[in-house]
């Protein structure tokens, strides 16, 4: 480009001489590499009781008008009850804080929550809550979505039995529904993998 335009204000026709004085100059436009996210691989522990061990991931969907918003789920890895859900356009990681706050006041502390490696969940509001709340965040290595697997179970049955059966003309109605979805999901529906008992009844048997 820059060879261009000097040609074109006439004052060079030699290419590789303008090559040479770029790079005495050092003129070279140096790109800085973007720092590859790396996270040691979390130790797949198996929780023995509720609160031990919570997950939380996010997933999106569309009101009738078009408009995006978000819903933060949040599972006990142990029960697979779902602790709670926030429903919002926008997300950021200081309404995670807040809203995982809450959940602490309603059912008590998890020792420790794991999640991926969003901008919402690594933000200095999560840094700051994890510090003051003493809950332990375990992020997982990036693009190993399986290592998060019980919120990603949910977070497909969400999907199917929730988001995809409904169309929804405003954000209440879609936080009214969500709603109904998660009381039926912990108190009535059967898990397979808790022999066919609902997460409720199973958290129960713990106690």
């Amino acid at each position: 480009m820059l060879h261009g335009l000097l040609r074109g204000e006439g004052w060079v026709k030699n290419r590789k001489r303008i090559y040479r004085l770029y790079t005495e100059e050092g003129l070279q436009v140096r790109t800085k590499k973007r720092k590859k996210l790396t996270r040691p691989r979390q130790p797949i522990e198996v929780p023995t009781a509720p609160n031990q061990r919570w997950s939380m991931d996010f997933v999106s969907d569309q009101l009738s008008n078009g408009r995006r918003f978000r819903v933060l789920n949040v599972v006990d890895d142990y029960s697979r009850e779902m602790v709670g859900q926030l429903v919002q356009v926008s997300i950021s990681g200081r309404q995670v804080a807040r809203s995982l706050s809450l959940l602490i006041e309603q059912r008590g502390k998890p020792g420790k929550v794991v999640c991926d490696n969003g901008t919402e969940f690594t933000s200095k509001a999560m840094f700051f809550w994890s510090k003051e709340t003493g809950v332990t965040l375990g992020f997982i290595q990036p693009g190993k979505p399986t290592q998060n697997a019980c919120v990603e179970s949910l977070n497909g049955k969400f999907r199917n039995e929730c988001l995809n059966q409904h169309w929804f003309r405003t954000l209440d109605e879609a936080r009214y529904e969500i709603e109904l979805w998660r009381e039926h999901y912990n108190n009535v529906r059967p898990h397979s993998s808790l022999n066919y008992m609902s997460p409720v009844e199973y958290a129960k048997q713990a106690a």
